[in-house]
């Protein structure tokens, strides 16, 4: 079934992990999709696969933003800001972290959204469309020794209600994922083999479903954000975690 017919997608971050999958479930469902993202040689193997059109882009830029927007022709209908990135020995408690790799992590996490939102909303407005932004777990419960990630995420949630509120007027609907514990290249790097992370400990009492999610059970998610299916949606933040962030504070359980 092609839900996403005749619509044009941006999707960020889209040569590798969530994005990969939703780049490639968005264009079985009938969509045009240009990928953006910084990694050249995975874009361009991402859109030889799935007959998407890629853009290197740094997402932090405006000039590259703007290219891609560009490459739109004047027709958008759906933005997935997915792109994100945890630096994992480098982020940490906010007295620790480098000023440079603070300003970083808010540049690609944060003013991505900003920048994409500012230059492909005035082409959504002219016809609706839907915004789905990527926050994490950590915008919605507190997470330690990774407070630049976990400042971005939350912003992007608030973001996420304020242009949902500001833009719905104009059939623009804003929505947002929070995703935690997705088995993609980014989580195994978060929690390298030699580090001190218990993976068998995390899954058996962090996560009720037992497992890790998958970068296609979130591309799903913004299949069905993206699609007509969820026209009165707006504003919602979508916590696709395997129920993690209901478990609460489970450091002290044996």
């Amino acid at each position: 079934m092609e839900r996403l017919k005749g619509k044009t997608a941006v999707i960020t971050g889209g040569a590798g992990g969530i994005g990969l999958a939703a780049v490639r479930l968005f264009r079985a469902s009938g969509a045009e999709v240009i990928i953006a993202d910084i990694d050249e040689p995975a874009g361009a193997k991402a859109a030889a696969e799935t007959g998407a059109r890629f853009v290197k882009c740094d997402v932090s830029k405006s000039e590259d933003v703007r290219k891609v927007i560009d490459v739109c022709g004047g027709k958008l209908d759906i933005l997935y800001n997915n792109a994100g990135v945890y630096w994992n020995g480098r982020d940490g408690r906010i007295t620790d972290i480098d000023e440079a790799v603070w300003e970083k992590v808010i540049a690609i996490n944060l003013r991505s959204v900003f920048l994409f939102c500012k230059y492909a909303i005035p082409l959504l407005m002219k016809q609706g469309g839907s915004v789905i932004n990527t926050a994490s777990s950590a915008g919605m419960i507190g997470i330690p020794d990774c407070d630049a990630y976990t400042a971005t995420k939350g912003a992007i949630v608030q973001l996420t209600k304020s242009m949902a509120a500001e833009y719905g007027r104009y059939n623009v609907r804003v929505n947002c994922i929070a995703p935690a514990a997705i088995m993609t290249p980014m989580m195994r790097q978060s929690n390298p083999e030699n580090s001190t992370f218990d993976e068998e400990r995390f899954l058996k009492l962090r996560t009720p479903l037992r497992r890790y999610g998958t970068p296609e059970e979130i591309a799903k998610v913004a299949m069905f954000l993206a699609s007509d299916e969820s026209s009165y949606l707006n504003g919602a933040i979508i916590v696709a975690d395997g129920g993690i962030t209901i478990n609460g504070d489970l450091s002290k359980i044996d």
